[in-house]
């Protein structure tokens, strides 16, 4: 199993901008394992940083289902102040979320499931080339392998 660790991505902004999220937790109850990451913005109280969340669960069934939750708040932009000089500090005004769900049979394999979870990803990024899938990270071990970070 793969120690959780920070995770850094580039957003999508005109001039990409990295973001680091550290980890906060990692849950295990009622056999659901569940590992929680959040960006350390100094400026920005918690509730108002990306956050990311995996979990994976062995349905009574034998199909696994696995993850991956991506939540990017929005701010408001405050602009002037009231009659008395007060400036309300920001808050947020709406979360983006993206969410990505696997199910897999218990029966499935490595290489199955990284087939599936490749496809998903030149979808998304409109790949329509040759492109070597990673076998290593948090998210394609939980995809692929089944493994939750501990």
């Amino acid at each position: 199993m793969s120690n959780i660790a920070n995770i850094v991505a580039f957003d999508g902004a005109t001039t990409p901008v990295s973001h680091t999220l550290v980890p906060l937790s990692v849950t295990r109850e009622k056999g659901i394992v569940k590992a929680e990451w959040r960006e350390q913005v100094a400026t920005l109280p918690a509730y108002a940083q990306i956050t990311a969340t995996q979990t994976i669960e062995k349905m009574k069934s034998g199909v696994y289902k696995v993850e991956t939750r991506v939540a990017v708040p929005v701010m408001e932009s405050v602009s002037g102040q009231n009659a008395a000089g007060y400036t309300a500090a920001p808050k947020v005004a709406y979360t983006n979320q993206l969410i990505c769900t696997g199910w897999f049979h218990e029966r499935s394999t490595i290489s199955d499931r990284r087939l599936a979870r490749q496809m998903l990803i030149n979808v998304l990024g409109n790949i329509s080339t040759s492109v070597a899938p990673a076998s290593t990270g948090f998210a394609p071990e939980l995809f692929d392998q089944l493994v939750a970070p501990t």
